[in-house]
């Protein structure tokens, strides 16, 4: 897939969390759209999140490489359709790989060099948000890539001390990226609001998608 990427200034939000502007031109955002519309087909599609106590997230989830379920990784949609997984992509493994090497060009803080394997694609209709959590269910200490296309919303970024402030809000349009590692990567962080109709009109997106990358640390072999 042509990768159509265009490194852009970075901006450090906290140590190890950095947020690149524009990082995806049109030619990229489009690409990695198209994909994102394959993959939420059936099987192992776009699904509602539900999550243990009842409750169900209002954005809507797909997961590549390893299907990701409230806390935990399968090798199937364990809590969908039931069906494999579909395969994570390697050039998509490579546009994280260069994103933490734009927003890190000193050297990765404390990662282990696990490869990227999984990607997580959220879209948020009008009216979703992602309350405050951290990426803790990877085995792997690399960090995180969170590629941002359509509308744009306010990245709520905090520490990894709880959910409460102090926290950073941050403006994420559509091409931008955010990269958080090191002492950021256990950081809280949530999506309290999106603007409808706030994306490029030449991308066609509906709402907001965001594709977030992440190396599990887990072998193939593993269930």
């Amino acid at each position: 897939m042509d990768d159509g990427l265009f490194p852009a200034g970075a901006r450090e939000v906290a140590p190890g969390a950095v947020h690149l502007p524009g990082w995806l031109t049109a030619a990229g955002q489009r690409g990695l759209l198209a994909a994102c519309r394959a993959w939420a087909r059936p099987p192992a599609g776009l699904r509602t999140v539900r999550m243990p106590r009842g409750g169900q997230m209002s954005v809507r989830q797909l997961s590549l490489g390893w299907h990701w379920y409230p806390y935990g990784y399968a090798r199937t949609a364990v809590d969908g359709d039931g069906a494999p997984v579909k395969p994570f992509p390697a050039w998509l493994g490579e546009w994280a790989r260069r994103a933490v090497r734009d927003a890190f060009p000193g050297g990765v803080p404390g990662g282990d060099g696990a490869p990227f394997d999984v990607a997580l694609v959220n879209h948020y209709r009008p009216g979703a948000r992602m309350g405050m959590h951290r990426d803790s269910d990877e085995r792997s200490s690399e960090p995180v890539v969170s590629f941002s296309l359509g509308d744009t919303c306010v990245f709520r970024f905090g520490t990894a001390e709880g959910r409460g402030r102090p926290w950073t809000d941050v403006e994420l349009r559509s091409g931008d990226v955010f990269v958080f590692g090191g002492p950021a990567r256990l950081a809280y962080h949530g999506v309290p609001r999106t603007w409808p109709g706030s994306g490029p009109g030449w991308l066609g997106a509906s709402g907001r998608v965001n594709v977030t990358v992440r190396a599990s640390g887990m072998d193939r072999s593993a269930g």
